[in-house]
């Protein structure tokens, strides 16, 4: 960011309200995502070995197919954010609407991938003969839910997008305790086994998409918006969600290609690394709520030409992301004699994690100001940039991670090449602020 005289103590404090009141409902929304799959488990590992095994492999082919698509709210949160910030309530929702109705076409081209080829693709992904049954019946049914998903990114970038992160986190939550009863009543009340965990699913999803249209629609007629969808409107949205897109899978595949390292390192590496990246998902989710208010809040001030109230708010924000991740690093070492007997009790497991759970308490700041930039970037449009910036983090990761196995390192010079690759992301993004070519105000980018 480039050199700015001291933020004045009434605007930090305004800055301060701002962050907290969209990022800490933000982060409730977070969390209760994947809930959802916790709760399917709990649920469905009572039915067998098996059916929990095939659930394994269907909801994390249904998680990755979704998250790839995140830049549906993304996207739609910074373009819905700068027409707030323009005065322009009625095209903000316009707007907003083009996202959704993307997030309509894209499930149900998914609908039409996935119902023929789910056998194939669970085989592809090494599901058992006894699992595999179980997978592609749960994957099948579950995929009927998935335009339903995507509305409900969209729809959650567009409330995003008004200033709005207490909706999503109602409707979150109310999502999440209709989950666990639908399945329930229909894997055990029914009698419908793993296909009653997949329809309270999708009937938990369906639901969701319902509010958010509602509260959206509302919205529309209350500012005399157009619902209609509108194929110049439509086209804009892909456009600005196609760097988005590369920017997710070169993370996608930054993520696997460090499970993939792991795994040739051994059975107590693989399990120890497995245990460290959800304690590091779950991190990410409070450093990511911080991002989403950076998304509506830079888009609202860009999009009100007020380039000094933008910089103003990145440099608080930053500041929020380095406190963030401060706390967060100390509460690992802290917690890492209780955290892991919560996931294994063999030692040669716990020996290969904590190591690595220092290099990950010691990254927490660098995590912060990255998570944070990535967000105001976002809200920013700077879609284009962002993918450049990952695809070289892609490029420097992959030989590094290659390497340690090849030099024999374990799973803590792993996690220093996972740590080198978040600092080549805060050094992109860093040199990217700090430019101020990101700054670019109006209506639309």
């Amino acid at each position: 960011m480039t050199q700015a005289p001291e933020i004045p103590e009434a605007t930090r404090r305004r800055h301060d309200r701002e962050i907290v009141a969209l990022a800490v409902p933000a982060f409730g929304a977070l969390v209760a995502e994947p809930l959802f799959v916790m709760a399917d488990s709990a649920i469905v590992g009572h039915l067998g070995t098996a059916q929990l095994a095939g659930l394994g492999v269907a909801s994390a082919l249904l998680t990755t197919a979704v998250s790839v698509f995140v830049f549906l709210a993304y996207a739609t949160t910074a373009a819905v954010a700068r027409r707030v910030g323009a005065g322009d309530r009625p095209g903000a929702i316009r707007q907003g609407m083009d996202g959704i109705w993307l997030a309509l076409l894209l499930g149900v081209v998914v609908i039409a991938v996935v119902l023929p080829l789910a056998p194939g693709i669970v085989d592809l992904f090494g599901a058992s003969t006894t699992a595999a049954p179980y997978a592609t019946t749960y994957l099948r049914i579950s995929s009927l839910g998935i335009p339903a998903m995507l509305m409900v990114l969209a729809a959650t970038g567009v409330l995003r997008g008004l200033q709005d992160t207490r909706t999503p986190l109602y409707v979150a939550v109310g999502g999440f305790i209709a989950n666990a009863v639908l399945n329930v009543g229909l894997v055990y009340g029914a009698g419908l086994g793993i296909a009653g965990s997949a329809w309270g699913t999708v009937i938990a999803q369906c639901a969701m998409a319902t509010v958010y249209l509602t509260v959206v629609v509302r919205g529309a007629r209350r500012h005399g918006a157009s619902l209609r969808p509108d194929a110049a409107g439509i086209r804009a949205s892909a456009q600005a969600g196609v760097p988005l897109l590369v920017r997710t899978l070169s993370l996608r595949a930054i993520l696997m290609i460090a499970t993939a390292v792991a795994a040739r390192l051994g059975d107590a590496d693989i399990a120890a690394h497995q245990i460290i990246l959800s304690l590091w998902s779950l991190l990410a989710f409070a450093l990511d709520a911080i991002a989403i208010a950076g998304q509506a809040i830079i888009g609202r001030y860009l999009g009100a030409a007020d380039t000094e109230g933008a910089r103003a708010a990145c440099r608080r924000m930053v500041q929020w992301g380095i406190a963030t991740g401060v706390v967060l690093g100390l509460l690992v070492v802290a917690a890492r004699p209780l955290f892991l007997p919560l996931f294994t009790s063999d030692p040669v497991v716990k020996d290969a994690a904590l190591p690595a759970l220092l290099m990950v308490a010691l990254s927490q700041p660098v995590c912060g100001i990255v998570f944070v930039l990535d967000g105001v970037l976002m809200g920013a449009g700077d879609g284009p940039y962002l993918a450049w910036a990952m695809l070289v983090t892609l490029a420097v990761f992959v030989p590094a991670a290659l390497l340690v196995p090849a030099f024999g390192g374990g799973l803590t010079a792993l996690w220093a090449a996972m740590t080198l690759m978040m600092t080549v992301r805060m050094a992109t993004l860093w040199w990217r602020s700090r430019s101020g070519r990101w700054l670019v105000t109006g209506a639309t980018r």
